[in-house]
């Protein structure tokens, strides 16, 4: 049963969600639409809008080459998607913090009062949280922004698979990031699904859920 509220668009997109392994080697996306969907993904919710998701995407033989040897067991999606989207989370994100609050002041989103204190408050407490807390905090967000970017590619009628098995030690370095710095939350492939994966079923909302 649809809600007589929502666009019948909508439950299409969840109910073709599949696993998909295999896509078609001759689609590849342009960069303008993988940038359009970066962009609408990018409106996900994040801790005091600190946005810590980054990206990298990679497409090229040479990157996927790289990526191989670090996904073992998901070796199919990685030589048959248009890209594999690494996502990690920045653990210093708030160095941003400045450029995104002074935007929200100039697009009249925020007053400059609570830029100012937003600035005065979180940033240093940012700074001074445990390596551990923060890496929650990024990689809670990062998923928001990763779950968020496969509804976006399914709108656009693309597939993805999300993708949890990797070397994660490694991931960061292999692509030139800072491995301090830059935490890996997961890989996305991303094309058009060759085969038709598999459903899976879900557990009923009683099994997953309390009311009190």
């Amino acid at each position: 049963m649809t809600h007589p509220f929502v666009n019948n668009d909508f439950y299409d997109i969840l109910d073709n969600r599949r696993s998909i392994r295999v896509y078609d080697e001759d689609v590849k996306i342009p960069k303008e639409e993988m940038d359009a969907m970066i962009k609408e993904a990018a409106k996900a919710p994040s801790s005091v809008n600190m946005q810590p998701w980054r990206m990298v995407v990679v497409e090229s033989a040479e990157g996927k080459d790289t990526l191989r040897p670090l996904i073992r067991f998901n070796t199919k999606q990685n030589d048959t998607s248009s890209a594999m989207l690494l996502i990690f989370g920045d653990l210093e994100c708030y160095k941003y913090g400045e450029m995104i609050y002074d935007q929200a002041v100039s697009e009249r989103k925020m007053p400059e009062e609570v830029r100012d204190q937003q600035l005065q408050t979180i940033v240093p407490l940012y700074e001074s949280l445990p390596t551990n807390v923060m890496s929650d905090i990024v990689k809670i967000d990062s998923s928001l922004f990763a779950m968020q970017l496969m509804l976006v590619a399914r709108a656009y009628g693309y597939d993805t698979n999300p993708i949890g098995g990797f070397e994660a030690d490694q991931l960061a370095e292999a692509f030139n990031l800072d491995p301090k710095r830059y935490v890996p939350v997961m890989i996305l492939s991303i094309g058009k699904a060759k085969e038709t994966g598999y459903e899976s079923v879900r557990l009923a909302p009683e099994v997953i859920s309390e009311w009190k």
